[in-house]
């Protein structure tokens, strides 16, 4: 039995709140179905109950349409299998790091989304070429670096978390919400499930929108920094207008 169901958040039981954590986790999986970011199965949405440290993720393997949600898997922090069943997608390591590094972030999405991808098997960062792009990220869409033989035979999915971190304070979170691996493809995240989908979303847009606009002008720059902090801080900064509050 899960050793969670004898614990509480404030007046809920946990097992209310990780029924609540796998029913969003499915149905974020599905929306990157929907989104069309993803194909078969190529593709994962974890989720992450914060109080308990108890992460909900896709299945390996399993189809989306077959999908339902008591097959999310739960784990811990350590990737422990919290209940028998179904095991958890083959990039759980990755999203592991990714929770032990940015505390505050509350969901991870994988996707091989096509144009995201196609900047990331190039090892080429999505630069910012206009405010689409500044009004979500701030700049330009990194790309880890290589990862290195001895980091690809041992512990692989965990390296490649680690290398998306590299590229990151713990802090900044935030203002850039994903990376790209090289030669592999992106990775988003949120504070919740939803919103890692969404960010996966914008970022695959923004990678679309920066391939045609190098395709119309070889030689366009990317945008100014002033227009850049314009656009991202009067939607994430302290003094943020945009929107009903």
């Amino acid at each position: 039995m899960l050793r969670a169901l004898f614990l509480s958040v404030g007046e809920l039981p946990v097992s209310t709140c990780l029924d609540s954590l796998k029913s969003d986790v499915h149905q974020a999986n599905l929306d990157l179905v929907s989104q069309g970011l993803v194909i078969l199965t190529w593709g994962n949405v974890s989720g992450i109950d914060r109080d308990t440290g108890i992460v909900a993720i896709k299945p390996s393997g399993v189809p989306y349409k077959e999908l339902r949600p008591e097959d999310i898997v739960l784990v811990d922090l350590a990737g422990n299998a919290l209940e028998q069943g179904l095991r958890p997608s083959s990039d759980l390591a990755t999203h592991l790091e990714l929770y032990r590094h940015f505390p505050e972030i509350g969901g991870v999405a994988h996707t091989h989304s096509h144009f995201a991808t196609a900047f990331a098997q190039a090892s080429r960062e999505i630069p910012c070429f206009g405010t689409t792009h500044a009004d979500h990220f701030y700049g330009a869409i990194p790309v880890t670096r290589d990862l290195r033989p001895g980091e690809m035979s041992d512990a692989y999915e965990r390296n490649t978390g680690k290398v998306i971190t590299e590229l990151f304070a713990s802090d900044s979170a935030g203002a850039m919400p994903g990376a790209l691996v090289a030669h592999h493809g992106p990775f988003t995240w949120g504070t919740t499930p939803q919103d890692a989908v969404i960010n996966s979303v914008v970022l695959e847009e923004v990678a679309r929108l920066a391939q045609d606009t190098v395709v119309l002008s070889s030689a366009v720059a990317p945008i100014s920094q002033a227009l850049l902090d314009r656009h991202f801080l009067r939607k994430h900064g302290p003094e943020a207008y945009y929107g009903q509050g």
